[in-house]
């Protein structure tokens, strides 16, 4: 059974923030910036792809189209045969390669319009958005659900892949982010690449570190959801932003001036992108400390949005 000529969606799906220092590939936080896509299924054969926004002059029009390639993926894993014909529409205001998740956008999109194409078309018995399965999915096709969790479900998210399963199974935790925490996110104009970021991290770690970083993982839980006075201390990391500061000096340089003024600041998932928590009242002290150093921001006050992906 196949889906029907005619059946389309419409999905919008935050970006997001990982990491916020100690909780690699497990912490993530939903940003306020939002991508679009619209998928409908064509009688005419083929796949027609328009981007506009951010990466439109960059990313393919083709079956190699990251939403697109999820999609086929998805339905592979549904049991669902992909449609003859597609047309992907696609508005993206997420920045391209700033840490800011734009690739976990794209799968979440992909996976999400995959699964309520199939319900829609009446291949699928499940409820139009099974944001459970559509979690598991893309954290397995991120590599990490960090990024994943937050554009699935919104809000501040903790997340646990089970990765003995046959197919790997992530379990998320969304967190109360307490109401005096906001999210500010200062984005240079250079652009680095997740793979780039990665491939220099260390493969062991001394267990002392390991433990002193797990102390603040647990740490950053209470203070994002109880007690944000404790959020500098929270966002010290021991196990990545160090070992990547030659990828983005002027990043790090950033950091270390916010931090060195009470500010818990961070590296957004894999930068280059400063992330900040803070309060309100900080915001144009932020503003001061940034034009201070030697690199152009654009400072996003963005917000934190209570819901992710979801069904226009």
């Amino acid at each position: 059974m196949t889906i029907p000529v005619g059946t389309t969606v419409t999905l919008r799906v935050p970006a997001s923030s990982a990491n916020l220092g100690p909780g690699f590939d497990c912490v993530g936080l939903a940003l306020g910036v939002w991508d679009e896509c619209t998928v409908t299924v064509t009688q005419e054969p083929g796949l027609v792809v328009d981007v506009a926004g951010s990466g439109a002059d960059s990313v393919p029009r083709d079956e190699s189209h990251l939403v697109v390639r999820t999609m086929v993926t998805t339905w592979e894993r549904l049991g669902v045969a992909a449609p003859a014909g597609l047309h992907l529409s696609a508005t993206n205001a997420v920045p391209h390669g700033r840490g800011m998740g734009s690739s976990a956008t794209a799968i979440v999109g992909g996976v999400a319009a995959a699964h309520a194409l199939a319900v829609r078309g009446g291949v699928l018995a499940a409820e139009e958005l099974d944001l459970t399965a559509i979690n598991s999915i893309a954290s397995a096709l991120e590599g990490h659900p960090d990024n994943a969790s937050a554009s699935v479900f919104g809000g501040a998210t903790l997340s646990v892949t089970e990765a003995d399963q046959p197919l790997p199974r992530t379990r998320t935790v969304p967190l109360r982010l307490h109401r005096q925490v906001e999210a500010v996110v200062l984005v240079p104009e250079t652009t680095l690449s997740t793979h780039t970021a990665r491939s220099v991290l260390p493969e062991v770690v001394p267990l002392a570190t390991a433990a002193a970083n797990s102390a603040r993982t647990g740490l950053l839980v209470h203070a994002l959801t109880s007690e944000p006075e404790l959020l500098l201390m929270a966002t010290t990391d021991l196990l990545h932003q160090e070992a990547r500061r030659p990828s983005y000096p002027h990043s790090m340089e950033l950091v270390d001036a916010l931090r060195a003024e009470g500010m818990a600041a961070t590296i957004s998932g894999a930068g280059p992108s400063v992330l900040v928590l803070t309060t309100g009242d900080r915001v144009e002290q932020i503003r001061r400390i940034a034009d201070a150093t030697s690199t152009d921001w654009q400072v996003l006050i963005p917000g934190v949005p209570e819901r992710g992906v979801h069904l226009v």
